[in-house]
């Protein structure tokens, strides 16, 4: 899924189906499709958006800065050369250079073909 409120554009979150708020607590074959799914969206991103690249991170309870603390979920957020900027520090906003609905297109098309390389 796409996060709402994305760090960068292309910022990915996945989610097992199975409803835990600890990675320890999930069960193997979960745990063995998590990461396969990880893998997956990683190189949809990468074939798609080029990003130089990648950061994946789990934040596991409230007080790690969960946002949905009762249920483990995954984000994978693009990264590219000096993708920071003061807007965060100086006025508490983001800068996205683009749509969820583009996102969303451009990581699907890459989804759907298979994750081969789509030139940009």
């Amino acid at each position: 899924m796409l996060n709402r409120y994305p760090y960068n554009a292309g910022h990915l979150l996945i989610a097992p189906r199975q409803h835990c708020a600890n990675i320890a607590d999930l069960e193997s074959e979960a745990a063995a499709d998590l990461m396969s799914m990880l893998q997956s969206c990683v190189q949809a991103i990468q074939s798609s958006m080029h990003p130089h690249a990648v950061n994946i991170g789990a934040n596991l309870g409230k007080d790690a800065g969960a946002g949905v603390p009762d249920h483990l979920h995954f984000h994978i957020v693009p990264r590219w050369h000096a993708d920071t900027n003061f807007m965060t520090v100086l006025s508490e906003t983001r800068v996205i250079n683009e749509s969820l609905a583009q996102t969303w297109a451009i990581v699907h098309e890459a989804w759907e073909n298979g994750n081969r390389r789509i030139e940009p």
